[in-house]
């Protein structure tokens, strides 16, 4: 029976964010690491976007920096200045090649490949089971959903799905300077819909089409949507696929479990994806810090939930309520965040990081009879 002290369960942007942590801290060189996963990431399967106001642990791989994006809808359309924010996107396999090349430094980290069937406990350890096999550790950080959550019939789910396309241009075409971060001029008919465009060079650039639904479409209609944003809105004809990417997130205040016995979920399993809106990468980072601080202090993970945390619940609940009971269209709930808001204000306020005076005049900025029905409604669930 082969035991380590920890053990990541699933090697995706949870998974190695922690790794990496692991290995740029000398305190974990002496500890046994095992990686499970299905296969070796060797694709380019995803693209990450966030923002932060100075250099992170992962700023080697990231593939371009905008200081200026522009919002555009009906309502309220601007080239906003984000500073002191800068948005930045890394390509999943720059991330992954960074870390798996760092790993191959470290004698201590192992990682096996095969279907990881469980994760789960033995007594006092944690295991995973792959391929029948049993692997066991102190802890196990686990990012794998083998099942989806229930979901209680008072909470909210929708779904962020997006298709994108890499796409090339013969002549210079976009501003490498300058993102689109929310482009609603597009049709709205199935739920909030928005498009987004990140230039890399004057004739490359990722064009990404994202819906906040209940349901999925078909394929062939992602498609059809990009391309007639391309050509209708952007004012694109000739250009070239260069690839192709679709995801699924989920949007939702359901109860993710966190933690079972030695098995502590991370990524999206463990609830850090935030519900209103999706975003993944830094709420990984900052849970992936918290991890490693409570093992450096305590040994072990603590799973206290503070009044910030609640707090940002109640708002990301209150917001899910309005869109998925389509009590108001997304594209104005943006664009009056975005159009009467200092931008790093907003940015602050999806990070999870303003302050409550803050988001006191954020909420006056949104439509009151809306959002203070809503809230009474989830407040008296």
């Amino acid at each position: 029976m082969k035991q380590y002290d920890y053990i990541i369960s699933g090697a995706g942007l949870a998974g190695l964010s922690l790794l990496m942590r692991f290995m740029t801290n000398p305190a974990f060189n002496t500890k046994s690491i095992l990686v499970v996963d299905k296969a070796a990431k060797t694709e380019n399967d995803h693209t990450w976007c966030f923002w932060e106001t100075q250099a992170g642990l992962f700023e080697p791989v990231v593939h371009h920096r905008w200081q200026h994006v522009n919002f555009f809808s009906s309502q309220f359309s601007s080239l906003l200045d984000l500073a002191p924010y800068t948005y930045k996107m890394i390509r999943s396999i720059d991330f992954y090649k960074h870390v798996y090349e760092e790993a191959g430094k470290h004698r201590n980290i192992e990682f096996i490949y095969g279907r990881v069937e469980a994760a789960g406990n033995a007594g006092s350890k944690g295991l995973v089971v792959v391929d029948g096999n049993q692997y066991y550790a102190d802890f196990v950080f686990n990012s794998i959903l083998f099942q989806k959550p229930e979901q209680p019939g008072q909470a909210h789910y929708l779904l962020q799905h997006f298709k994108g396309f890499f796409i090339e241009t013969k002549e210079s075409f976009f501003k490498p300077t300058e993102a689109t971060l929310m482009d609603f001029r597009v049709d709205q008919k199935n739920g909030t819909t928005f498009a987004y465009v990140l230039p890399f060079t004057p004739t490359k650039a990722l064009v990404e089409y994202t819906l906040f639904s209940k349901q999925l479409l078909n394929d062939e209609d992602y498609t059809a949507a990009l391309k007639n944003y391309i050509s209708s809105v952007m004012g694109l004809q000739d250009y070239t696929i260069l690839e192709q990417e679709y995801g699924v997130i989920p949007m939702t205040n359901m109860k993710f479990v966190k933690r079972v016995g030695k098995v502590i979920n991370i990524g999206t399993a463990g609830g850090q994806t935030k519900g209103s809106s999706g975003y993944t990468f830094q709420f990984i980072q900052k849970h992936s810090d918290k991890i490693v601080a409570d093992l450096l202090q305590y040994g072990d993970v603590s799973e206290n939930k503070s009044l910030l945390q609640k707090r940002f619940n109640f708002y990301d609940s209150t917001l899910l309520n309005i869109l998925s009971g389509e009590k108001l269209a997304g594209d104005k709930i943006f664009s009056d965040l975005f159009g009467k808001n200092p931008a790093e204000r907003v940015l602050r306020f999806l990070d999870n990081e303003t302050t409550f005076e803050d988001e006191i005049n954020l909420m006056g900025t949104l439509p009151q009879g809306v959002f203070m029905k809503a809230a009474w409604q989830e407040i008296f669930k």
